[in-house]
């Protein structure tokens, strides 16, 4: 039997990785845009900062992680989400001393188990910033407004943005107690997942994706009617900052996301397009993660996109202005002796030095099928090497898009692509 690739994961063919570069430079380039600088974390970590963290009634940490334990007998989680790991970073190295906020970004893999479907895999990419250190409704607009940008940049319509808030700790408990009073005489009827949820943590059976539970939750108490004065204020100033900046938005009283650590503002940006898993980015503030962790209070906002549902989104819509990788020259050799070889190896290197994109032939093919190759990686030029123009020290010089050629001396090669690339 043929050894395959573990179900729910991906090969990405370099046709791919050549978008995915393009993507991740938008995002780095609006990164440096917006103050936001890279951290890299580990891929895994002890299960019980994912525990702690993420909060041990979400789907995550009961149904999702990948968790292990290695020669030490240590529990190591491979991450399913990168905040947790950011917020220890900043704790553990001492972030917390340097001008506040401190604002972070990262890229990388991140792992659940679960089943794979269209938009969702066992082994994923996310894309994420955070805010530590602002407790600022500024701060909250300002990552939104970096979504939106990064969407608008390139070229989705029909994005749906949709906000919130779930509170804090002041004011949450009543909300609760009032969503247990308004599901408790019909409890039996919900999901054995959400009857579960009743006690430990009401507020998650508002994410539950059965119809059944969502139809017995409707007309249920918004946690927008039980926000202290504090969330309501900060609330209203997301909304005048949102509205100042020209990003439509709507107000979801159901929206809580999946992750316990959120306080106060929540939002998801959707796409229909893409089908059932439908949002492209999400986040919110969480406010009392850094404690949670052991450090001091540490107010701070974030959210994360998954790079899949770009590429699925950018499907949907029929979008692709993703460039190819080109080839400046590639050097084909009229015979295959040691002085052609070394000549054309030589000239290889001395281009790349240069900045230059070049290729050569590495199969010893006939001049015919070097050309084809050339062709087949798009090479502006193709530089001949070989015969009697090599004994003069020169060779030809081909352009391929009006097949035009020039004896160039082999010394200025190199200058004579620059200049014509310029032109």
């Amino acid at each position: 039997m043929s050894v395959t690739r573990p179900r729910g994961t991906n090969d990405f063919l370099p046709e791919d990785t050549v978008k995915w570069q393009q993507i991740e430079k938008l995002l780095r380039d609006l990164c440096a845009e917006y103050g936001f600088q890279e951290i890299r974390t580990p891929i895994f970590e002890d299960t019980e900062l994912f525990v702690r963290g993420v909060g041990g009634t979400t789907d995550i940490v009961q149904k999702e992680m990948y968790t292990f334990t290695d020669q030490g007998d240590r529990s190591l989680t491979l991450r399913p989400e990168n905040t947790a790991s950011a917020a220890r970073a900043y704790l553990e190295n001492k972030m917390f001393g340097l001008a506040q906020p401190v604002k972070l970004y990262y890229m990388g893999p991140m792992f659940r188990y679960e089943r794979p479907q269209a938009g969702r895999f066992r082994q994923f990419h996310q894309f994420g910033i955070e805010v530590f250190g602002s407790s600022s409704p500024l701060a909250d607009a300002e990552i939104i407004a970096f979504a939106w940008e990064f969407y608008n940049r390139l070229g989705l319509k029909g994005l749906s943005l949709q906000i919130n808030s779930v509170g804090c700790p002041a004011c949450r408990p009543n909300h609760k107690e009032a969503l247990k009073d308004f599901c408790r005489d019909n409890l039996n009827k919900f999901c054995a997942t959400c009857q579960d949820r009743f006690e430990r943590n009401p507020l998650r059976m508002l994410d539950c994706k059965s119809p059944v539970c969502q139809e017995l939750l409707n007309n249920s108490p918004e946690i927008i009617d039980h926000l202290c004065p504090d969330c309501t204020q900060h609330f209203s100033k997301v909304q005048e900052l949102l509205d100042a900046a020209g990003i439509p938005y709507q107000i979801n009283p159901r929206l809580v996301r999946g992750l316990d650590y959120y306080t106060k503002t929540a939002f998801e940006i959707s796409l229909k397009e893409i089908g059932a898993q439908s949002a492209v980015c999400g986040g919110g503030r969480y406010d009392g993660l850094i404690s949670d962790l052991g450090g001091q209070p540490t107010p701070s906002v974030g959210f994360a996109l998954g790079m899949e549902r770009i590429f699925a989104a950018l499907k949907s819509q029929g979008i692709d202005h993703f460039c190819t990788q080109n080839t400046d020259a590639y050097i084909a050799v009229l015979d295959q002796n040691e002085k052609t070889l070394t000549t054309a190896f030589k000239l290889a290197l001395a281009l790349r030095q240069a900045g230059l994109a070049c290729e050569q032939d590495l199969l010893a093919r006939s001049l015919k099928a070097q050309f084809k190759q050339a062709d087949r990686l798009n090479a502006a030029y193709t530089v001949i090497v070989g015969g009697e123009e090599l004994s003069e020290g020169k060779a030809q010089v081909r352009n391929l898009a009006n097949s035009s050629q020039e004896l160039v001396p082999l010394e200025n090669i190199c200058n004579y692509l620059k200049e014509s690339g310029d032109k």
